[in-house]
């Protein structure tokens, strides 16, 4: 199993770095949009209405924003589970943790695609 984790080390990198990068820039901007601009009236009351959501959530590019805010975390919190159970539990561990968590960010991630391609 370590050997199957250490070839896919590079595409479990490029997720993770784009967990990263999902998780520092757009994810922090749609939550203070979403929790804090609406309750407090800073967006006008139509901003988050339903019909201006789905058409958003519609579009190819919305569908590729919502998957990637879904998705893109998962693999961002295995990695850095999966390196706090190395800290932990020591390197033998590594490919029975490693392969679970990645196998719940790789299932998490189809949830994610089915629910996006369904809108």
């Amino acid at each position: 199993m370590r050997a199957l984790l250490l070839r896919l080390e590079p595409i479990i990198w490029l997720l993770f770095g784009a967990g990263i990068m999902v998780g520092t820039i757009l994810l922090p901007g749609y939550l203070l949009t979403v929790a804090l601009g609406a309750p407090l009236g800073v967006l006008p009351a139509s901003a988050l209405s339903f019909e201006r959501a789905h058409a958003i959530a519609s579009n190819p590019i919305g569908r590729l924003v919502l998957l990637a805010i879904i998705a893109l975390p998962l693999w961002k919190g295995a990695h850095h589970t999966r390196a706090l159970a190395v800290d932990l539990l020591g390197h033998r561990s590594d490919g029975l943790v490693g392969s679970l968590l990645y196998a719940i960010a790789a299932v998490g991630s189809l949830a994610g695609i089915a629910a996006v391609l369904s809108i």
